[in-house]
């Protein structure tokens, strides 16, 4: 065996098949190596904080950030609770006053985590024009909250009163532009917009950037801020938001019977992304490994499920495919995790789907539980999330789970965190569209 080429189709086969892990172990080292991808440096503008920290120690308390909608005047709409970002000041994050009116609140959301990610990972003054630096973002809407309202005020004034600065708001890609900007990341620079898969879209293709080798560091993640009359209206409609006006906190609840829709939210998360031999020459902390990820298509419905999940099994067995994993290294699941009645049906079939009888046995919990919807920053947090998982070794909880449903029959760490043995870790996000996105974080070793 040891004489045995072993090609990069062969290992991804005997992954594929399900192998013995000790066989999969000892076939391993004969992969042709691949350049390793490390997170080094984290930062969070978030519902329960605005830090990775705040952030993670109120998720491990079970704390929900989920109250009544304070942006615009909700009195007349359907569901009128949101997860808000609450007491966030730009000008905190020196972001200079007269910029940050002229910049969406998605963007301000974005340098503020920026910010804070390159300072953890070790960069305080920025990346100094660094042309091997990029940046790789998700958004749902972009600007286009502010957007629709610009437009009123085009309908009310006429087009002289337009802001000359308004394409500077409402494009999806200035938070990739205004980071790359402010911190001086001179390299790649893309945006994502795959609805609610952005955020670990974003992760892992910014991960493959590095791996091909244009980049040597990505700020990588997502912003969104789409608590709005129009957005409320829209789900609203669609009856897909939860209606619990009278118990915000207990309004997402994620796999329990009684769930009846989402809550929005909003924020953003970044990741400072490394190739590993760079991290290592500056002596940089590492706090884990990208080890893989995938991105497909449903092509079933622009909202609903498939209800056989066929997408969402795909994509879950790419990223493991990608990871070089098998289901038996994975040791807890992040998931998509929506609080609606077919989203989470969808995902616990999908991962009975992948990992069979295992399934039972994989501790699953669900960030929105306690942060909701942020659409193209969810993924970000949930991939924060995972990373503090592995920090940790402890796993958040789902909370508001009091009901089960026979439909949704897994682990899903009930209501109060929980230790536990953490190397991997997968993170599910299943976005509008059917585009699907899954993300395998490990412990750096």
């Amino acid at each position: 065996m040891a004489s045995q080429t072993i090609t990069q189709p062969n290992i991804e086969a005997l992954i594929q098949q399900q192998r013995a892990p000790q066989e999969f172990a000892q076939l391993q080292h004969l992969v042709p190596k691949r350049t390793r991808v490390v997170v080094t440096g984290l930062g969070a503008i978030t519902p329960l904080g605005h830090t990775p920290d705040e952030f993670w120690q109120n998720l491990l308390a079970g704390k929900s950030g989920i109250g009544p909608v304070t942006l615009f005047d909700a009195t007349d709409y359907r569901t009128r609770i949101a997860a808000e970002v609450r007491d966030f000041d730009a000008t905190q994050y020196a972001i200079d006053a007269k910029d940050a009116r002229r910049m969406g609140r998605a963007t301000l959301f974005a340098l503020a985590a920026a910010k804070g990610a390159l300072a953890d990972a070790g960069f305080p003054d920025g990346l100094k024009e660094n042309e091997r630096a990029g940046v790789l973002l998700g958004t749902a809407l972009g600007g286009f909250i502010e957007a629709i309202e610009a437009h009123k005020g085009f309908l009310q004034k006429g087009p002289d009163r337009v802001s000359p600065f308004l394409a500077a708001v409402i494009l999806p890609n200035m938070p990739s532009f205004y980071v790359a900007n402010y911190y001086r990341a001179r390299g790649y620079n893309s945006t994502v917009v795959t609805a609610c898969a952005a955020g670990t879209h974003a992760v892992g293709a910014a991960a493959e950037v590095i791996r091909r080798g244009d980049a040597d560091i990505m700020l990588t993640g997502g912003a969104d801020a789409v608590i709005s009359e129009i957005v409320f209206a829209t789900f609203g409609v669609m009856k897909a938001m939860s209606t619990r006006n009278d118990d915000p906190a207990h309004a997402s609840r994620p796999f329990d019977k009684n769930r009846d829709g989402f809550i929005v939210g909003e924020g953003s998360a970044i990741l400072v992304l490394e190739r590993l031999e760079h991290a290592l020459a500056r002596g940089a902390r590492i706090y884990a490994e990208v080890l893989g990820y995938a991105t497909n298509s449903d092509a079933y419905h622009f909202a609903a499920p498939d209800p056989q999940a066929t997408g969402a099994t795909s994509v879950m067995r790419e990223a493991l495919r990608n990871a070089r994993v098998t289901t038996d290294q994975v040791d807890y699941i992040n998931a998509h995790g929506t609080s609606t009645p077919l989203n989470d049906v969808g995902e616990t079939l999908a991962v009975k789907n992948v990992f069979g009888e295992r399934a039972y046995k994989v501790p699953i919990s669900s960030t929105k539980s306690m942060i909701g919807h942020s659409m193209g920053a969810a993924g970000a947090f949930e991939a924060v999330a995972c990373v503090m998982t592995i920090r940790d070794q402890k796993i958040h909880p789902t909370v508001n789970y009091e009901t089960p449903d026979p439909a949704c029959d897994l682990d899903y760490v009930p209501n109060v965190a929980r230790p536990a043995n953490i190397n991997i870790t997968m993170s599910n996000s299943f976005g509008l569209g059917g585009q699907n996105a899954c993300l395998v974080l490990g412990k750096y070793k």
